[in-house]
């Protein structure tokens, strides 16, 4: 971070799934996390998930000074955020509530505190209407989940967000490791929601067709595109579906066929039946595990696919930066 505004201390709103795995990544990078939360509970549940959390940030790679014991926890906001450097907002979806937490937040906060939003659809447009005072620190830093393993933080801007605000937050995540994409127009949903509801609406018209089941379709994601996802965008996949040829030759082949296929696309409309044929054929496939089983499952490999891919971006970075003999 700039040594002009560290970041060294964050404040958590909200301590669910979300807000509990950023505690967790706050403090395997080494900073001050302090949580608030107002349902029963809450602190023993949040205190559990970052224990639980702690082996796998630990095979990742702690930051010195990286500690459970730098987690703090009140249920009253305005401790929580007293002397916080950035407070991370995990509320629920709702506007109404956004917008009084953040005159809330306008009022207590230091003017170069930034008020960071894992709002999933809402804008920060309409968000920091609720801040009068100081619009500019409110940013949306939407995360994958769970953030402490899926490094993804889209970074989004209101109509009074300013672009120090944008650099600073994009800086922050950057730091501790994750990977920013920034948007420069506010669209509902981002971008990756909007990329996944996209793919959904597909899978879930073909499910709902009966043209194959959730199984069927959920190996011809994982065991064939998702493969290539990890590894590369879709527009890196298409320069080298083009061959020699790259992106150009790509486009000049298959430009036809893909824009055929569009036209068939399907638009479901989730009726109770639809939805009762979705969640019958998941539980098909699910069978006897547990979500926490599946949870298991889904983390292993994550870590198994962030490792390498650490690796091999260590070993381009290396390359690249050998001295030419």
């Amino acid at each position: 971070m700039s040594q002009n505004n560290p970041i060294r201390r964050v404040a958590i709103i909200g301590t669910g799934v979300i807000g509990a795995s950023w505690s967790a990544l706050f403090l395997a990078h080494g900073l001050d996390v302090v949580a608030t939360d107002v349902a029963p509970g809450a602190e023993a549940a949040l205190k559990r998930f970052v224990a639980a959390a702690w082996p796998a940030l630990q095979r990742l790679g702690l930051a010195s000074g990286a500690s459970q014991n730098r987690l703090s926890f009140t249920a009253v906001l305005t401790d929580a955020v007293k002397d916080a450097d950035l407070v991370q907002e995990n509320g629920p979806e709702k506007i109404d509530f956004k917008q009084t937490l953040y005159r809330q937040l306008d009022e207590l906060l230091h003017p170069s505190v930034i008020i960071a939003s894992s709002s999933s659809g809402l804008t920060m447009s309409e968000i920091q209407k609720g801040a009068a005072s100081h619009p500019e620190r409110c940013v949306i830093a939407h995360p994958f989940n769970p953030p402490h393993l899926v490094p993804l933080v889209e970074i989004v801007g209101g109509a009074k967000t300013s672009k120090d605000t944008i650099e600073r937050a994009a800086e922050f995540y950057t730091s501790i490791g994750q990977r920013t994409v920034r948007l420069n127009k506010e669209m509902p949903g981002h971008v990756a929601n909007r990329l996944q509801a996209a793919l959904a609406r597909e899978v879930y018209y073909l499910v709902g067709e009966g043209v194959v089941s959730a199984a069927d379709v959920d190996t011809a994601l994982c065991w064939g595109p998702g493969l290539r996802w990890g590894i590369m965008g879709n527009l890196m996949l298409n320069h080298l579906g083009g061959g020699p040829g790259g992106i150009e030759h790509f486009f000049q082949q298959f430009t036809g066929p893909m824009t055929a296929w569009w036209k068939t696309l399907g638009s479901p409309v989730l009726t109770p039946d639809v939805q009762k044929k979705l969640i019958d054929s998941v539980h098909a496939e699910v069978g006897s595990r547990t979500i926490d089983e599946l949870a298991a499952e889904r983390d292993e490999v994550l870590l198994g696919l962030i490792e390498l891919r650490n690796k091999v971006a260590k070993a381009s970075q290396t390359k690249s930066t050998a001295p030419v003999a």
